[in-house]
């Protein structure tokens, strides 16, 4: 596929491949860019940005509606994407292409919703025959950048509301799964979006990110990903506004008055949907000692039945993580949890990307699978006492943004 900067879909020589995590499939390959193209695409952007701007709101709403409609004709294509370039099965990735329907869908109907307000000066003496306002604006050029895990609902929450408030997009998604975006990308265009205010830059981000975060042009920075990369961006953006979703660890509490089975379905899902890659997705599992053996009893045998395979496969319940790379990183961590004490229930193993669902117990705090985000198949059962010590320990770990 090709990359989108102003009005042409441009190629280049010089490629990166797009392949299947589960067998290392060539699916397509898309250009490498570099800072030239993202200087190509900011260029585009500020005439995006003048186009977009001074287009009534009923157009824009108009071209969104247009858009979450033809994803929702070509809805089975766009999972199959998903789950063919990532890591989740092709019953999550139908998932992920209904809610970016949702998503462009409710993006316009928040369109309508962009009014100012007036507010009274009369609580102040002198004011009584004055009254303010404020009317809103659209902010400029938005530098998106997006992870792997969610390759097209993730760019949706960028873009979005981006074009619903009359700005203009830089995109630049994941390295290692970018044929959604694009495939996004032509269905704005085949809706009626305006050429320039759109333009999707593919490529490493250790070539093009700097300069498309650093440039003064860019007044938005909304970014999805790790919390290092997060830090990195701050550190750079200069005074630009900055919207991000970083990393998790979330936490589970269950108490002794929790429907049991309804805990475990929920926590097992939460735990596994994705492989674990999910900067929401279930961690820690604190369980009131009073229940604590029958939910581990039962998490462990529904952990067990699990099924990992090929992302296509109807049957698939978990696929393969994105890389082996991240797979050894986790493998590595459980090899050091298990050293430090950690007791290990189930899973475990590893073949290339293929992870085993992973259960532990007795997890030491100081462990990597204790403290920091695993963004694996690992989930790890803690027993507490009361409602006030779970609720410290799941405070304990640096990370916010979910729990359940």
């Amino acid at each position: 596929m090709k990359m989108l900067i102003g009005k042409n879909w441009v190629d280049k020589d010089e490629k990166i491949e797009v392949l299947n995590p589960y067998n290392n499939d060539l699916i397509d390959t898309v250009p490498s860019g570099d800072n030239d193209d993202v200087e190509a695409a900011l260029r585009a952007a500020e005439e995006g940005f003048k186009i977009n701007r001074n287009l009534p709101v009923h157009q824009r709403i108009s071209t969104l509606y247009k858009t979450a409609e033809i994803i929702r004709d070509r809805q089975e294509d766009f999972a199959r994407t998903i789950a063919t370039e990532g890591s989740k099965t092709i019953k999550e990735a139908r998932k992920e292409a209904s809610r970016c329907i949702d998503t462009i869908t409710i993006s316009a109907e928040e369109a309508r919703r962009i009014v100012g307000e007036t507010i009274p000066f009369d609580s102040r003496e002198g004011s009584e025959n004055r009254v303010g306002y404020y009317l809103r604006f659209p902010i400029g050029i938005i530098a998106a950048i997006t992870p792997f895990n969610d390759p097209l609902n993730l760019v949706a929450h960028k873009i979005g509301p981006a074009i619903a408030g009359g700005n203009s997009v830089v995109l630049k998604p994941a390295t290692v799964t970018p044929l959604s975006a694009l495939k996004l990308g032509e269905a704005f265009i085949e809706a009626g979006l305006p050429w320039n205010i759109l333009n999707i830059v593919t490529g490493r981000a250790s070539k093009i990110a700097d300069a498309l975060v650093t440039d003064p042009r860019v007044r938005m920075i909304s970014f999805t990903g790790g919390t290092e990369a997060g830090q990195d961006i701050v550190k750079k953006a200069g005074l630009k506004k900055i919207g991000m979703e970083l990393g998790s660890n979330s936490p589970v509490i269950v108490m002794d008055d929790a429907d049991l089975q309804q805990a475990v379905e929920l926590s097992v899902s939460g735990a596994f949907w994705a492989v674990g890659q999910n900067c929401i997705g279930v961690q820690r599992i604190y369980v009131h000692e009073t229940v604590y053996d029958g939910f581990e009893k039962m998490f462990v045998e529904r952990t067990k039945k699990i099924k990992v395979g090929f992302q296509l496969d109807e049957e698939t319940d978990m696929g393969p993580m994105i890389t082996e790379e991240e797979a050894a990183r986790v493998e590595k961590w459980i090899g050091e949890a298990c050293e430090s004490g950690a007791e290990l229930l189930t899973g475990g193993n590893r073949k290339g990307t293929h992870f085993e669902p992973t259960v532990f117990r007795n997890m030491p705090e100081s462990a990597n699978l204790n403290c920091e985000e695993v963004f694996g198949p690992v989930v790890n059962l803690y027993k507490t006492s009361s409602l006030d010590e779970a609720i410290k320990l799941a405070n304990s770990v640096r990370y916010g943004l979910h729990e359940h």
